[in-house]
Protein backbone atom coordinates (compact mmCIF):
# COMPACT_ATOMS: atom_id res chain seq x y z
CA UNK A 1 0.00 0.00 0.00
CA UNK A 2 2.33 2.80 -1.65
CA UNK A 3 0.07 5.89 -1.37
CA UNK A 4 2.46 8.05 -1.31
CA UNK A 5 5.24 9.52 -3.64
CA UNK A 6 8.82 9.51 -2.21
CA UNK A 7 9.13 13.48 -2.10
CA UNK A 8 5.87 13.35 -0.18
CA UNK A 9 7.08 10.80 2.45
CA UNK A 10 10.62 12.58 2.95
CA UNK A 11 8.78 16.10 3.84
CA UNK A 12 5.97 14.52 6.32
CA UNK A 13 9.35 13.32 8.12
CA UNK A 14 10.56 16.64 7.99
CA UNK A 15 8.02 18.12 9.50
CA UNK A 16 7.75 15.08 12.23
CA UNK A 17 11.18 15.49 12.81
CA UNK A 18 10.87 19.11 13.29
CA UNK A 19 7.64 18.56 15.69
CA UNK A 20 9.95 16.30 17.62
CA UNK A 21 13.01 19.00 18.04
CA UNK A 22 10.13 21.75 19.01
CA UNK A 23 8.59 19.27 22.00
CA UNK A 24 11.93 18.79 23.32
CA UNK A 25 12.66 23.04 23.66
CA UNK A 26 8.44 22.51 24.96
CA UNK A 27 9.54 20.16 27.83
CA UNK A 28 12.09 22.33 28.82
CA UNK A 29 10.06 24.23 31.10
CA UNK A 30 6.68 23.42 33.08
CA UNK A 31 4.85 26.21 31.75
CA UNK A 32 5.99 25.16 27.72
CA UNK A 33 5.39 21.08 28.59
CA UNK A 34 2.14 20.65 27.58
CA UNK A 35 2.54 22.29 24.19
CA UNK A 36 5.81 19.82 23.87
CA UNK A 37 4.09 17.13 24.44
CA UNK A 38 1.25 17.93 22.22
CA UNK A 39 3.74 18.47 19.44
CA UNK A 40 5.80 15.53 20.49
CA UNK A 41 2.26 13.18 19.61
CA UNK A 42 1.39 15.10 16.26
CA UNK A 43 4.66 13.81 15.24
CA UNK A 44 4.96 10.37 16.55
CA UNK A 45 1.26 10.62 14.52
CA UNK A 46 2.44 11.93 11.51
CA UNK A 47 5.40 10.01 11.08
CA UNK A 48 3.00 6.34 12.06
CA UNK A 49 0.51 7.60 9.30
CA UNK A 50 3.59 8.32 6.61
CA UNK A 51 4.91 4.91 7.18
CA UNK A 52 1.54 2.90 6.72
CA UNK A 53 0.87 4.97 3.64
CA UNK A 54 4.22 4.59 2.05
CA UNK A 55 5.01 1.12 2.49
CA UNK A 56 4.15 -2.15 0.63
CA UNK A 57 3.56 -4.65 3.74
CA UNK A 58 3.57 -8.21 3.08
CA UNK A 59 1.34 -11.30 3.94
CA UNK A 60 0.17 -10.18 7.27
CA UNK A 61 2.84 -7.87 8.47
CA UNK A 62 -0.25 -4.95 7.34
CA UNK A 63 -2.53 -7.00 10.40
CA UNK A 64 -0.02 -7.55 12.70
CA UNK A 65 1.27 -3.80 12.77
CA UNK A 66 -2.19 -2.66 13.15
CA UNK A 67 -2.74 -5.33 16.23
CA UNK A 68 0.72 -4.57 17.80
CA UNK A 69 -0.38 -0.56 17.69
CA UNK A 70 -3.80 -0.99 19.11
CA UNK A 71 -2.50 -3.22 21.71
CA UNK A 72 0.12 -0.82 22.64
CA UNK A 73 -2.68 2.14 22.40
CA UNK A 74 -5.21 0.50 24.74
CA UNK A 75 -2.32 0.04 27.19
CA UNK A 76 -0.18 3.12 27.46
CA UNK A 77 -3.84 5.78 26.74
CA UNK A 78 -5.64 4.74 30.39
CA UNK A 79 -2.82 4.13 32.00
CA UNK A 80 -1.06 7.68 31.47
CA UNK A 81 -4.83 8.94 32.01
CA UNK A 82 -4.89 7.56 35.35
CA UNK A 83 -1.51 7.60 36.68
CA UNK A 84 -1.07 10.85 39.48
CA UNK A 85 1.93 13.37 39.26
CA UNK A 86 3.51 12.08 42.18
CA UNK A 87 3.83 8.33 40.38
CA UNK A 88 5.30 10.14 37.03
CA UNK A 89 8.90 9.30 37.92
CA UNK A 90 7.71 5.66 37.20
CA UNK A 91 5.62 6.15 34.00
CA UNK A 92 8.59 7.95 32.35
CA UNK A 93 10.89 4.76 33.79
CA UNK A 94 8.39 2.24 32.15
CA UNK A 95 7.91 4.15 28.63
CA UNK A 96 11.66 4.60 28.55
CA UNK A 97 12.36 0.75 28.74
CA UNK A 98 9.59 0.10 26.04
CA UNK A 99 11.24 2.33 24.04
CA UNK A 100 14.96 1.27 24.32
CA UNK A 101 13.25 -2.64 24.25
CA UNK A 102 12.09 -1.57 20.67
CA UNK A 103 14.82 0.01 19.85
CA UNK A 104 16.83 -3.21 20.49
CA UNK A 105 14.14 -5.26 18.89
CA UNK A 106 14.63 -3.36 15.69
CA UNK A 107 18.25 -4.55 15.84
CA UNK A 108 17.57 -7.78 16.05
CA UNK A 109 15.39 -7.48 13.36
CA UNK A 110 17.43 -5.68 11.01
CA UNK A 111 20.15 -8.34 11.89
CA UNK A 112 18.01 -11.07 10.68
CA UNK A 113 16.65 -9.10 7.60
CA UNK A 114 20.55 -8.85 6.80
CA UNK A 115 21.09 -12.63 6.80
CA UNK A 116 20.99 -13.81 2.65
CA UNK A 117 23.33 -10.72 1.87
CA UNK A 118 25.85 -10.17 4.49
CA UNK A 119 28.52 -10.62 2.16
CA UNK A 120 27.68 -6.95 0.60
CA UNK A 121 26.57 -5.35 4.25
CA UNK A 122 29.01 -2.51 5.08
CA UNK A 123 30.43 -2.99 8.59
CA UNK A 124 29.05 0.11 10.45
CA UNK A 125 25.50 -1.25 9.47
CA UNK A 126 26.11 -3.81 11.55
CA UNK A 127 28.07 -2.35 14.44
CA UNK A 128 25.16 0.11 14.66
CA UNK A 129 22.96 -2.90 15.04
CA UNK A 130 24.92 -4.52 17.54
CA UNK A 131 25.39 -1.17 19.69
CA UNK A 132 21.28 -0.85 19.00
CA UNK A 133 20.31 -4.62 20.28
CA UNK A 134 22.84 -3.50 23.64
CA UNK A 135 22.51 -0.37 24.53
CA UNK A 136 18.50 -1.05 23.95
CA UNK A 137 18.51 -4.27 26.29
CA UNK A 138 20.33 -2.77 28.73
CA UNK A 139 17.93 0.81 28.96
CA UNK A 140 14.95 -1.96 29.05
CA UNK A 141 16.48 -3.61 32.00
CA UNK A 142 17.44 -0.87 33.89
CA UNK A 143 14.23 0.63 33.56
CA UNK A 144 12.26 -1.82 35.15
CA UNK A 145 14.50 -2.27 37.52
CA UNK A 146 14.11 1.20 38.21
CA UNK A 147 10.17 0.99 37.81
CA UNK A 148 10.67 -1.28 40.62
CA UNK A 149 12.70 1.05 43.00
CA UNK A 150 10.40 3.82 42.64
CA UNK A 151 6.68 2.24 42.68
CA UNK A 152 8.02 -0.23 45.88
CA UNK A 153 8.03 -3.40 44.40
CA UNK A 154 11.33 -3.68 45.49
CA UNK A 155 14.20 -2.37 48.19
CA UNK A 156 14.79 1.66 47.13
CA UNK A 157 17.99 0.66 48.64
CA UNK A 158 21.34 -0.05 47.03
CA UNK A 159 21.37 -3.59 46.46
CA UNK A 160 25.13 -4.91 46.68
CA UNK A 161 25.71 -8.45 45.25
CA UNK A 162 28.54 -10.19 45.97
CA UNK A 163 31.67 -9.34 43.96
CA UNK A 164 29.15 -6.99 42.30
CA UNK A 165 32.35 -5.12 40.94
CA UNK A 166 33.70 -8.09 38.98
CA UNK A 167 30.55 -9.43 37.92
CA UNK A 168 30.03 -5.79 35.69
CA UNK A 169 33.09 -5.60 35.09
CA UNK A 170 32.83 -9.16 33.51
CA UNK A 171 29.86 -8.99 32.02
CA UNK A 172 30.39 -5.42 30.20
CA UNK A 173 34.06 -6.60 28.50
CA UNK A 174 31.87 -9.70 27.34
CA UNK A 175 29.13 -7.38 26.30
CA UNK A 176 32.10 -5.79 24.20
CA UNK A 177 33.80 -8.59 22.36
CA UNK A 178 30.42 -9.69 21.67
CA UNK A 179 29.09 -6.62 20.09
CA UNK A 180 32.14 -6.64 18.38
CA UNK A 181 31.82 -10.01 17.15
CA UNK A 182 28.35 -9.20 15.79
CA UNK A 183 29.52 -6.23 13.83
CA UNK A 184 31.92 -8.37 12.06
CA UNK A 185 30.30 -11.23 11.39
CA UNK A 186 26.35 -10.27 11.58
CA UNK A 187 25.89 -13.92 13.38
CA UNK A 188 22.16 -13.87 14.49
CA UNK A 189 23.08 -16.21 17.46
CA UNK A 190 26.04 -14.07 18.67
CA UNK A 191 23.30 -10.72 18.25
CA UNK A 192 21.04 -12.94 20.52
CA UNK A 193 23.55 -13.76 23.53
CA UNK A 194 24.76 -9.77 23.33
CA UNK A 195 20.79 -8.99 23.58
CA UNK A 196 21.18 -10.98 27.04
CA UNK A 197 24.26 -9.56 27.84
CA UNK A 198 22.81 -6.21 27.40
CA UNK A 199 19.33 -7.02 30.17
CA UNK A 200 21.98 -8.37 32.47
CA UNK A 201 24.04 -5.07 32.53
CA UNK A 202 21.07 -3.30 32.96
CA UNK A 203 20.25 -5.07 36.36
CA UNK A 204 23.58 -4.48 37.76
CA UNK A 205 24.32 -1.43 36.69
CA UNK A 206 20.67 -0.39 38.26
CA UNK A 207 20.67 -2.43 41.42
CA UNK A 208 23.54 -0.68 43.34
CA UNK A 209 21.95 2.93 43.22
CA UNK A 210 19.92 3.95 46.34
CA UNK A 211 16.29 5.72 45.71
CA UNK A 212 17.41 9.52 46.07
CA UNK A 213 20.12 8.97 43.17
CA UNK A 214 17.26 6.87 40.83
CA UNK A 215 16.16 9.85 38.97
CA UNK A 216 19.90 10.35 38.13
CA UNK A 217 19.78 7.02 36.85
CA UNK A 218 16.36 7.42 34.95
CA UNK A 219 17.43 10.46 32.61
CA UNK A 220 20.85 8.37 31.89
CA UNK A 221 18.73 5.36 30.50
CA UNK A 222 16.73 8.16 28.64
CA UNK A 223 19.87 9.08 27.11
CA UNK A 224 20.80 5.66 26.11
CA UNK A 225 17.62 5.03 24.89
CA UNK A 226 17.69 7.66 22.57
CA UNK A 227 21.29 6.34 21.20
CA UNK A 228 20.11 3.15 20.66
CA UNK A 229 17.31 4.35 18.54
CA UNK A 230 19.71 6.76 16.93
CA UNK A 231 21.62 3.68 16.02
CA UNK A 232 18.65 1.54 14.75
CA UNK A 233 17.69 4.72 12.62
CA UNK A 234 21.43 4.58 11.39
CA UNK A 235 21.14 1.13 10.63
CA UNK A 236 18.06 0.40 8.79
CA UNK A 237 18.66 3.54 7.57
CA UNK A 238 15.65 5.56 8.77
CA UNK A 239 16.84 9.53 9.22
CA UNK A 240 13.43 10.10 11.27
CA UNK A 241 14.33 7.80 14.08
CA UNK A 242 17.77 8.88 13.43
CA UNK A 243 16.55 12.37 14.34
CA UNK A 244 14.44 11.10 16.83
CA UNK A 245 16.88 9.50 18.89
Amino acid sequence: MNLLPDWLSSTFYLIAAICFILALKGLSGPRTARRGNLLGAAGAALAVVTVYLSTDFRGSTLWLSLIALAIGAGISVPVARKVKMTDMPQLVALLNGVGGGAAAFVGLIELTELQPVLGAVPWYTLAASAFAVLIGSLSLSGSIVTFLKLQGLMTSRPVILPLAVVWMVVTMTASAAVAITVAVTGNLMWAWILLALGLLSGVLMVLPVGGADVPIVISLLNAFTGLAVAASGFAMPNTLMLVAG
